[in-house]
């Protein structure tokens, strides 16, 4: 089922990202998805965004939900129609709406958690933790920076946002298919984050990521953001 337009504001947004071990991503993706890399790594992470305002488009602001959601994203590349695409798959999604998690497939792409969130955020700090419904959690404690992660395989701030800009297309697993959206931004900015602790129990979890294969690369933070998500042509799995 084709998902339809949404449209609303991302009133916040954290990217948190690692450098994932190559041969790890590429046994863990489903065909016909292979991982992006970027000096040699992969890139995987958790996007942490509090919608406002969402609805299909068209409608009025109004009848908008708001809610807090999570998604564990790993950059991809694939061949479609012999031109190489790429995005991101999303191999779960969280969510503190009943709403978002009982559409989860039809208005909304992907199977949806239901977790519960606690945020807290002031004078540039963001404390913010989900534990879902089942058990899987993740928590962040950061706060506004200028000054970039030297130990980034991305050289610059400029560099990391053209690669999250350019992977607007992101797609999930549902049933025997790939559920596709595209995010469409009207003003794109990032500014970066300093990290004081990350803990993410997917991303920790050595059945799926050998000790060793993943590191913490850099966090990013986007803020007041208008958008429209777009439904794409599902892709058979």
């Amino acid at each position: 089922m084709k998902i339809p337009k949404i449209k609303g504001i991302i009133d916040r947004r954290i990217l948190i990202n690692y450098q994932i071990d190559r041969v790890v991503l590429e046994n863990y993706l489903p065909k016909p998805f292979k991982p992006k890399l970027v000096d040699g790594k992969g890139i995987a992470g958790i996007c942490l965004i509090r919608l406002k305002e969402i609805r299909p488009k068209g409608l009025p602001k109004e009848i908008g939900i708001s809610s807090e959601n999570g998604a564990h994203r790993i950059a991809i590349e694939w061949t479609e129609n012999g031109k190489l695409k790429e995005g991101v798959y999303i191999p779960r999604r969280d969510t503190s709406s009943k709403l978002n998690a009982f559409a989860g497939g039809t208005i909304f792409p992907g199977v949806h958690h239901l977790a519960e969130f606690s945020v807290h955020e002031s004078d540039g700090n963001y404390d913010v933790a989900f534990v879902s419904d089942d058990k899987t959690s993740l928590s962040i404690k950061a706060k506004e920076t200028k000054d970039w992660n030297e130990e980034s395989v991305f050289e610059n701030l400029n560099c990391v946002s053209d690669f999250f800009e350019n992977g607007s297309i992101g797609y999930s697993p549902h049933k025997n298919e790939f559920d596709g959206l595209e995010l469409k931004v009207y003003n794109w900015k990032v500014s970066p984050l300093k990290v004081k602790e990350v803990r993410s129990s997917f991303f920790e979890n050595e059945d799926i990521f050998p000790k060793g294969s993943v590191k913490f690369d850099n966090a990013l933070l986007m803020r007041t953001i208008e958008h429209e998500w777009i439904g794409l042509k599902p892709m058979k799995a």
